[in-house]
């Protein structure tokens, strides 16, 4: 049956909003607009993000052994040095005065002392000698009756006088001689007062670059005092105080850039080469040390870096970004998943975890969808796909 001409513009009116109506019944039926990601497989690098600064291996402390006053001052920080470059010098005055002594004590040993004793030596050798002929002369009248036993026995001990004192000049001759006692005891002191005139100067043991300077000239120093600190060359190293949660996937040999906030535009390559054997309690952090790949001349002792260590690669992985993930709970989630624009909980196994990027290894296949917003199991919803995050995992 044909509307009349003049009423389908009221039928029109009427229709309007039944079909607007149950448009919207429609609408509420397929739920609310939510954002979800389509899982895809895509290469996937995990990452420890932090922060360190750069160090040396070997540090070196320089004191002085001796204690004096500081004369002179050679170096200052930032000044590279080779081996035997001259650091401080310690005011010597004393130092040479116990050598000029030490010098003049083996010249007197050599030039009088030892003249003195090879004379001695003589004088009681030929002293020996008489008292010997003249106890042998009494000896020989005393046989003959001519002589009385107290002028023998005078005689004999005159010999045995004259034999000690000459047995004393022999010990004094040969520790004055060549090579005796007295002439090494002199020659050690005479090393010891070089010892420590040498002592006053302090060189460098090491090619390396001054990174600190406690002292100026006029300083008292004593041994223990830290007077300079070398860094030695080639030992530069990145110091990485990092979380203990970020420990599990770190491994030694493992590759790292390194970035330093004054140049963000030199990306140095480094990896793990020592990790502490125990965790800070007060700090909650592990001490983790890169070496660097090359050296970088421009790095400075302390400076601040920027590091990111590749702890794991996946060619293709199966990838959902984290803000999708639910109840985590070590290696295990739960996410919402949409099928036929119905909400449902799946629970998932993950693998690489980053800070962007999550590895899916059970539970979902390539081209689920899942939501990032929250909704209830069972609920109907409509999708609007967005990108998973850009780059790798992090």
């Amino acid at each position: 049956m044909s509307v009349p001409l003049r009423l389908r513009p009221a039928l029109l009116l009427l229709l309007l909003p039944l079909a607007l109506l149950a448009y919207l019944a429609w609408r509420a039926w397929q739920g609310p607009l939510l954002p979800a990601y389509r899982l895809e497989q895509r290469p996937l690098v995990q990452r420890v993000v932090a922060s360190g600064e750069v160090s040396s291996q070997s540090l070196a402390r320089i004191g002085s052994e001796l204690t004096g006053v500081i004369k002179a001052r050679h170096v200052r920080e930032g000044d590279a040095v080779k081996p035997g470059d001259l650091l401080l010098e310690l005011d010597d005055s004393e130092q040479q005065a116990r050598l000029a002594e030490a010098e003049a004590a083996l010249r007197q040993l050599i030039d009088s002392e030892r003249p003195q004793a090879r004379a001695a030596l003589r004088e009681a050798e030929s002293q020996l000698a008489r008292t010997a002929s003249e106890r042998q002369r009494r000896e020989a009248l005393f046989a003959r009756q001519l002589l009385s036993a107290e002028a023998r026995e005078q005689a004999r001990h005159a010999e045995v006088a004259a034999r000690v004192a000459r047995d004393r000049a022999q010990l004094a001759a040969n520790a004055l001689a060549a090579g005796g006692s007295a002439e090494q005891q002199a020659r050690q002191r005479l090393e010891q007062a070089r010892t420590a005139l040498a002592r006053t100067r302090i060189h460098a043991q090491f090619e390396g670059t001054v990174q600190t300077r406690s002292v100026e000239p006029g300083d008292l120093v004593r041994p223990g005092d830290t007077l300079l600190e070398i860094a030695r060359q080639g030992s530069q190293e990145i110091l990485l105080p990092l979380d203990e949660k970020n420990l599990a996937p770190l491994a030694l040999g493992q590759s790292a850039q390194v970035i330093a906030d004054a140049f963000p535009a030199r990306v140095l390559a480094a990896r793990v080469g020592y990790l502490a054997p125990a965790v800070d309690p007060a700090r909650g952090t592990l001490d983790v040390h890169l070496d660097l790949d090359q050296p970088a001349d421009f790095l400075r002792q302390g400076m601040t870096v920027s590091v990111s260590i590749e702890t794991a690669r996946r060619e293709r992985a199966l990838v959902i970004g984290n803000d999708a993930l639910r109840a985590v709970a070590g290696e295990r989630a739960e996410v919402l998943r949409v099928r036929d624009g119905e909400v449902e909980a799946v629970a998932v196994t993950l693998g690489l975890r980053g800070t962007g990027l999550s590895e899916v290894v059970a539970g979902l296949a390539e081209g689920d969808t899942v939501l990032v917003a929250d909704a209830e199991p069972g609920q109907r919803v409509r999708l609007r796909e967005q990108p998973l995050p850009a780059g790798v995992a992090e």
